[in-house]
């Protein structure tokens, strides 16, 4: 079962993570992205405390600990309005993937800098003509019969980070040499590799991260640089994937927790006719409905986290996919919520919100929609046929 109630260490990491968020804040992420910079202060600082690689063995220099903690992590660090995309991506895929299923050479090359954040990991999978549907990728790679090295050729979009990341995980295809039939395998491919180019989407969303668009023009790759079995790819794969999830629905709670908490503040400072605005139900009722969902949500991103650190991939599956749809939709209810509640205000650099109306959309979008998380539950869970 999962526990209901957090255990000490959880509490006590939660508080610490919260106190280091309150020392950044929403102001100093809003100069990061003003400056065009990264906020390399605060990752550092929350590397060298050691959350940045909590869920990474301690042999490498890790926390030994899982998902779950990572999750508390981004979560805090989001409720205090400074989160850490790259967590979702670097540590959370990434390292995960590596820790699980990389070489020993793998797993001694890149996971201590990862743990202590020193190196970071992007995450390339979504392409621009096969988007959720990862059977569609066709990113392929085959083998060169004379050296033995690897070959890849195809495009990659949306990919976060790529520009800080010293390699990116790269989600391709090879033949299975017994069936003939295309299967995934994933492969680090360092950042100035030959034939690895990338390209900035010119986004709307404001963050300190960027989104690029990947070309990989016949990138050779030595052996080693295939992560883990070629035959174990699937499962290598979904092994990043919920964890994704997972990281997903925390940035979400966060920025909906830091969203809800402002709007809270206002609504009891604001006075109206000698009333604070609070006092009146049509504002407190839906601030009350937006802080019962979040909760909700992370009650089912705890349990997502607790089925993956306990090793049930496929329980955890349902869980993160669950997870994330509660997440995405609490987080944007609470937001848009909290600009109403501001009203102009809501729209304005001091209080940090207008931003979010957007940034919280990510949450429903990525890494998968919320239509194709409910395909899944139809299908998987409910057992109902397919349209497609």
């Amino acid at each position: 079962m999962t526990p209901l109630i957090e255990s000490e260490e959880h509490k006590a990491l939660r508080t610490a993570v919260a106190q280091l968020g309150k020392r950044y804040g929403r102001d100093y992420i809003t100069k990061v992205v003003d400056e065009g910079r990264h906020p390399d202060e605060l990752w550092s600082e929350a590397a060298k405390l050691g959350y940045l690689g909590v869920n990474l063995p301690e042999q490498y220099g890790g926390g030994g600990g899982g998902i779950a903690e990572l999750s508390i992590v981004l979560e805090e660090l989001g409720a205090a309005g400074c989160p850490l995309l790259m967590m979702v991506v670097s540590p959370a895929i990434c390292g995960t993937v590596i820790a699980r299923f990389g070489t020993d050479a793998q797993k001694q090359h890149w996971l201590p800098g990862l743990a202590d954040g020193t190196r970071t990991m992007a995450f390339g999978i979504t392409e621009p003509d096969a988007g959720s549907n990862s059977h569609r990728i066709t990113t392929t790679a085959r083998r060169d019969p004379d050296t033995g090295d690897w070959l890849l050729t195809g495009r990659k979009v949306f990919i976060s980070g790529v520009d800080i990341a010293d390699a990116t995980l790269i989600v391709g295809r090879t033949e299975d040499s017994r069936t003939g039939r295309l299967k995934p395998c994933l492969f680090i491919v360092p950042r100035d590799t030959l034939g690895f180019t990338r390209h900035r989407i010119d986004m709307e969303l404001t963050a300190a991260e960027k989104q690029f668009e990947l070309t990989l023009d016949d990138v050779r790759l030595p052996a080693d640089a295939l992560v883990g079995d070629e035959d174990a790819g699937l499962l290598q794969l979904f092994a990043g994937l919920n964890p994704e999830r997972i990281m997903t629905a925390a940035f979400a709670i966060g920025m909906g927790r830091y969203a809800l908490a402002q709007a809270i503040t206002y609504a009891r400072d604001r006075t109206v006719w000698n009333t604070p605005i609070g006092a009146h139900q049509a504002i407190a009722h839906p601030l009350a409905q937006a802080h019962i969902d979040l909760e909700l949500a992370r009650l089912m991103m705890q349990k997502a986290a607790h089925l993956y650190d306990a090793g049930d991939d496929v329980g955890a599956g349902e869980a993160a996919n669950m997870a994330k749809y509660a997440a995405g939709e609490a987080c944007v209810k609470a937001v848009d919520q909290a600009v109403h509640t501001l009203g102009g205000n809501g729209l304005t650099r001091e209080f940090g919100l207008g931003s979010l109306i957007t940034a919280a959309r990510v949450a429903r979008i990525a890494p998968v929609s919320r239509e194709m998380i409910l395909n899944y539950v139809s299908h998987q869970t409910l057992g109902l046929p397919k349209s497609y």
